[in-house]
């Protein structure tokens, strides 16, 4: 069923963790409806817990294991589940095992592929549950941090509706029902992103609905991923913009790629001539979809054949809605905008929490042109999307100011030609205090932040330059940066 590192977990293994995972949370009382914390690994016991989870109507509430333990332990204070299962090292981490006995539920750990009791409690059904979770107990399937427009991230609650509405689309595209391979049977998928992001929670949710065995890597290598491809021979694979530029950096041979029909790619900003690079270099088509966690997966996209006749014309764009999907732009009042006019990107899908009949409001800024293709133009919001992952400046900038030393800090994104972008840092320093190297910064951050929000680069000044508002002027700062940068590239 999954193959991890070269070895492979059978179908009957997974199923004896889903059913050992079953049988204890319906001897604890968490019964149908029940919100289940899960520390989501990109593992076979995390596949075991999602299947267990899914399949008997309970609600399964993500945890991503990326993040310090102190974040981690945070998250699971603020969901409130009803039981959590995490792998030992969450369990080693006083601040997990401490929020778990504060919240007063029962804990378990996976080892070896089995199941340990880690604490005990009774579950207290009906009990008040977090806002995020405002559907009806029962109709939630999943509960998924993302980044909201604006402010820290929030959780976002997936219905069974719009998973199964996702899953038919998906279906749709793909293949006809008789097209379909029969169970157990077919290619082996490759899952390359996170379980605990929308687009690796996809591909684990698309293969286990079709039965197909899968490789699941745990996290993405450039010889981890080619070696996948070349010893399965997929037809389509999904390799995000960064790990594109990492292919691509690599020089790998395009024999070992041979099997590729098509790479799909859309976690984040796609580079028209990144996509172009790897075309000429493989001979691949890179199909671009857009798509985000409230959607539960990708609402707009590239076909192959549409890729073949429209790319010329059309690079830069994101793709054509999906069938069953519609789109608009908005101006700040509301009002729609007509073709080529770029507003707020709006969207109505039967895959949004408002169902095929409420529109959408997105934090994007796009225009679509007279032949329905799609463009993204930016962000509403000031979210710095970083190789697929979304960090806000003020979460990281809060961070920042908890250091003795720093009075104030300002974090923005930088265009990176491999990430998309990245979040860089100026600090102001309180007066008197003696400046701070950067490298310090950065580990005092490790144990704040996680890895994609710690900034690359981190300046320190005297004052932040501010508007007659007492707000950082942007465009001084960004003056000001260039001219530490300079300086400091004339003393190297």
């Amino acid at each position: 069923m999954i193959q991890q590192s070269g070895s492979w977990h059978t179908w009957g293994e997974v199923r004896a963790l889903a059913e050992a995972i079953t049988g204890e949370l319906d001897r604890i009382g968490a019964g149908q409806g029940a919100r289940v914390g899960v520390v989501l690994s990109n593992s076979m016991p995390s596949v075991a817990a999602l299947a267990a989870i899914l399949s008997t109507g309970r609600t399964i509430v993500t945890l991503n294991p990326m993040q310090p333990a102190a974040r981690v332990a945070r998250d699971l204070a603020n969901s409130a589940p009803d039981v959590v299962l995490a792998p030992r090292e969450s369990w080693s981490a006083a601040e997990f095992r401490d929020a778990v006995t504060r919240l007063a539920i029962s804990g378990y750990s996976f080892a070896d592929a089995a199941l340990i009791s880690e604490t005990e409690a009774p579950v207290k059904q009906g009990a008040a549950k977090p806002e995020a979770a405002t559907a009806a107990r029962g109709t939630v399937a999943i509960e998924m941090f993302t980044s909201g427009t604006t402010g820290a991230p929030k959780r976002i609650p997936l219905s069974w509706r719009q998973l199964d509405s996702t899953l038919a689309a998906v279906h749709a595209r793909v293949a006809q029902p008789e097209q379909r391979p029969a169970p157990l049977t077919g290619r082996v998928a490759l899952v390359t992103l996170s379980m605990v992001h929308i687009g690796g929670m996809w591909g684990v949710l698309q293969a286990l609905s079709e039965a197909r065995p899968f490789v699941l890597l745990e996290r993405f290598t450039v010889e981890g991923w080619t070696a996948a491809i070349e010893e399965h021979q997929p037809r389509i694979a999904s390799l995000p913009p960064a790990a594109m530029r990492s292919v691509l950096s690599a020089r790998v041979p395009a024999t070992r790629l041979s099997s590729l029909r098509a790479v799909t790619a859309g976690t984040t900003f796609v580079s028209p001539d990144l996509a172009d690079e790897f075309i000429g270099r493989y001979g691949i088509p890179v199909l671009i979809v857009y798509g985000a966690t409230e959607f539960s997966g990708a609402v707009a996209g590239w076909t192959k054949p549409m890729h073949n006749e429209w790319w010329a014309r059309k690079r830069g764009s994101v793709g054509r809605p999906f069938p069953g999907v519609s789109m608009r732009t908005v101006d700040d009042s509301g009002a729609v905008l007509p073709a080529g006019e770029a507003g707020r990107l709006e969207v109505r899908s039967g895959q949004t929490v408002s169902g095929a009949d409420g529109w959408v409001r997105t934090s994007d800024l796009a225009h679509l042109d007279d032949d329905g293709f799609l463009f993204i133009d930016g962000r509403a919001d000031d979210a710095i999307v970083r190789g697929g992952f979304k960090v806000q400046p003020e979460v990281v900038a809060d961070a920042l100011r908890a250091h003795e030393a720093i009075l104030d800090a300002t974090v923005y994104g930088r265009a990176d030609e491999r990430l998309g972008q990245v979040p860089v840092a100026v600090v102001e320093w309180v007066p008197g205090a003696t400046s701070v190297a950067e490298a310090e910064l950065k580990e005092f951050l490790r144990g704040h932040l996680t890895a994609y929000e710690i900034p690359v680069t981190i300046h320190g000044v005297d004052a932040l330059p501010r508007s007659a508002s007492l707000k950082v002027d942007r465009r001084r700062l960004l003056e000001m940066v260039a001219d530490i940068e300079a300086a400091q590239g004339n003393q190297e």
